[in-house]
């Protein structure tokens, strides 16, 4: 699973069947230090995220699996909110 942070939404009128319901996000990767890093992906948000929220992405097939019916064409899936991360360099993490 990779780090990332919601920075907003896309609406589409016209998308893909298997699309209908789904609530796609604009994700900024994140490093360990929770720096930017990399470009910004469009996931599926099975969680209810919102802007702002410090989540948990998977990519690739395993991004599929996110939803009941695991065909397709959707490569990105937010699988969870980060409320507080702990450890060893682990700063105060929240919503935003």
């Amino acid at each position: 699973m990779k780090l990332g942070r919601v920075i907003g939404r896309v609406v589409a009128d016209r998308k893909h069947e298997s699309f209908e319901g789904v609530k796609l996000m604009l994700i900024q990767p994140l490093d360990s230090h929770r720096k930017p890093t990399g470009d910004v992906l469009v996931g599926m948000d099975v969680v209810r995220a919102g802007e702002g929220d410090l989540i948990f992405y998977e990519s690739s097939k395993e991004a599929g699996q996110a939803l009941p019916n695991w065909f397709h064409p959707g490569d990105v899936a937010i699988m969870g909110i980060i409320d507080h991360i702990e450890g060893e360099d682990a700063e105060t993490t929240g919503g935003g």
